[in-house]
């Protein structure tokens, strides 16, 4: 992940600080739980772009999915700036290069 990027997700985390009217310490947790609940939209965009709920029919498509996985990604890497302030972007490095490790390559 480069700097940049980092970078947004910090610009992020401190808009969001400014206008939370709870503690450093409420705003990480409360900002765990958004994980939970941006990917519950994401659960809602997959019904709704396969159609699945019969109320609603075909109420989203998949660039809304695609919408609100980057909707998860963006606050998951705001909570680990939060819960990892001083390295998050080496931690997530790091937790990646284990992820791709157990990963078999092709032959």
């Amino acid at each position: 992940m480069d700097d940049d990027m980092w970078q947004t997700v910090d610009a992020v985390a401190d808009w969001l600080a400014a206008s939370s009217p709870v503690s450093a310490e409420m705003q990480k947790v409360l900002q765990i739980l958004k994980i939970t609940e941006e990917a519950g939209e994401v659960a809602e965009a997959v019904i709704g772009a396969m159609g699945t709920n019969p109320r609603k029919g075909f109420s989203h498509d998949w660039d809304d999915v695609t919408d609100e996985l980057c909707d998860v990604i963006v606050t998951a890497l705001v909570a680990l700036g939060r819960v990892r302030p001083d390295d998050a972007p080496q931690t997530f490095r790091h937790h990646l290069r284990q992820i791709a490790a157990r990963c078999p390559t092709p032959s």
